[in-house]
């Protein structure tokens, strides 16, 4: 019983400063994002001639190019504001460079009973300009089967889109456009919330179940002992 005991403690114990390291490793994610984004907003320059870009993630960036509206992509089931609809990805060509970017430009809600029709996005021509965050390819959402291509989308692997396309798109980040809505498209985007709290209460129940078991082993086999001994 009291390897039992011993073990118990030792384990659950283990697992609550497993949970206070999580928590502490994103504590200190969340300052490093926080100091990106308050950060001087990049251009085109910096940002092309960075040779670590991911250094640059979460920071604010201005751009100019133009949109290859041709492989514009509406990924499925996004959320906005708990309303469902497409976010809208579109490669950006820089200006003054043959690099490609993906752009997650905003929401826009879908047509329910045509599920197949597209929705009116303005795709501006010519040259554009725009303020983005570096963010890394878009979260993947559960999908059962292969990918398949064109324009509706549950997902968007970017190597793969870039085989699939020719363009000489970037594949390891994308911009999330900000911004007051325009163009059709809605951008409030959510707070990156990286969940240290629950890493906190993870640790207290853990914590709390050893002082328990702790607690259970004193009580039914260390304190009748006292009592005996008492006793006689």
């Amino acid at each position: 019983m009291a390897l039992s005991t011993l073990l118990g403690v030792s384990v659950t114990l283990s697992l609550g400063f497993w949970q206070l390291r999580r928590a502490s490793q994103k504590e200190a994610l969340t300052a490093a994002i926080a100091a990106s984004e308050s950060r001087l907003t990049l251009d085109a320059a910096a940002f092309l001639q960075s040779p670590h870009p991911l250094d640059q993630l979460h920071q604010s960036v201005h751009l100019r190019g133009t949109w290859v509206p041709g492989h514009q992509v509406y990924l499925d089931n996004r959320q906005m504001n708990a309303k469902v609809g497409f976010f809208v990805l579109t490669p950006l060509r820089i200006e003054g460079s043959e690099r490609v970017l993906m752009v997650q430009r905003g929401w826009i809600p879908r047509n329910f009973e045509s599920r197949e029709s597209l929705p009116t996005v303005e795709t501006p021509a010519g040259v554009v300009e725009i303020t983005g965050r570096i963010a890394l390819p878009p979260s993947k959402l559960y999908e059962p089967g292969e990918a398949a291509p064109g324009a509706i989308r549950q997902n968007l692997d970017l190597p793969q889109f870039r085989l699939e396309t020719g363009l000489p798109v970037d594949d390891t980040l994308m911009l999330v456009q900000t911004g007051g809505a325009s163009e059709g498209l809605l951008r409030e985007w959510p707070v990156v919330s990286l969940g240290v709290e629950k890493h906190y209460g993870y640790a207290f129940q853990w914590f709390a179940l050893a002082a328990l078991i702790a607690g259970l082993f004193g009580w039914f086999q260390v304190r009748p002992l006292f009592i005996v001994s008492k006793d006689e």
